[in-house]
């Protein structure tokens, strides 16, 4: 975190998210959008918001100069804030699980999912990422990821290195996702344990309703403190939240509670 950095409005949307209807869902998640205009910072919508988390590519893929992307640039500089969230990529003959992170001046950064959910057969539809994001939001630091990377806590690690930079690789961990009911206690249990783990705040964004897949979502999005407290949790219905990230309030967790100083080294491939 950069020392003059100020407290970050961070805004959750939760919705239910319209089967394959690209279109219906832009429409859908722009109005819920413009609500938080003027008050926040950063937006944060569910994972594949335009489709539903869909194994279907050929009818949902779209390229990097399509219209949600489009849309996107034009939603955050409306807003005046970041607005991220995932929406299914074609590249050529490959497809991706890609986060968009898009400013409110047009420029933008984008994060493939690493971890494809072989549950359901992601990892034979879409290639996975390689490398993490880290992203620079008025002083803060913020990865984001996607759903099923949750699982996986060697990848989300938070490092320090006081003879390079003498802070943390981030301040906030993102999760966008789609996670179904039968798991939404693991959905609750790793999110406070990534945030804990990695003395960061951390936030949950997840969707409700029931998919084209007849799945169900129970929401649950969430702003978490560096001790794993919620600071906001929605529950199973449609909603958008706003809450905001204390910058002293993480400096003095960091200073009073300095495990890293203890955690084991080591390096991320």
């Amino acid at each position: 975190m950069h020392a003059d950095a100020a407290d970050l409005r961070v805004t959750l949307v939760q919705a239910d998210t319209r089967w394959h209807d690209p279109a219906g869902n832009r429409a859908l998640y722009g109005d819920l959008v413009r609500t938080a205009a003027g008050r926040t910072d950063l937006v944060l919508l569910p994972e594949t918001f335009t489709s539903g988390f869909t194994n279907e590519t050929l009818g949902n893929a779209e390229p990097m100069d399509g219209e949600t992307i489009q849309w996107l640039r034009a939603l955050a500089a409306e807003v005046g804030a970041v607005v991220a969230g995932s929406v299914v990529v074609r590249e050529g003959e490959r497809h991706f699980n890609r986060l968009l992170w898009m400013r409110p001046d047009g420029s933008h950064a984008s994060y493939d999912k690493r971890h494809l959910f072989r549950y359901a057969n992601e990892h034979q539809r879409y290639t996975p990422g390689s490398q993490r994001l880290v992203v620079d939001l008025a002083g803060w630091r913020v990865c984001p990821m996607v759903c099923y990377d949750l699982r996986f806590p060697v990848f989300a690690r938070n490092r320090f290195d006081a003879t390079v930079a003498g802070d943390f690789d981030y301040d906030l961990l993102v999760y966008v996702a789609n996670w179904p009911s039968p798991r939404h206690y693991a959905w609750q249990t790793l999110l406070r344990a990534r945030a804990i783990e990695n003395l960061s705040y951390g936030i949950g964004v997840n969707r409700t309703g029931t998919d084209g897949n007849q799945l169900t979502y129970l929401g649950g999005s969430v702003a978490l403190d560096p001790l794993g407290q919620p600071l906001v949790e929605c529950g199973v219905q449609p909603q958008v939240v706003t809450t905001t990230l204390s910058a002293a309030g993480l400096r003095a967790h960091r200073a009073r509670f300095p495990f890293h100083l203890d955690a084991d080294a080591f390096t991320l491939g």
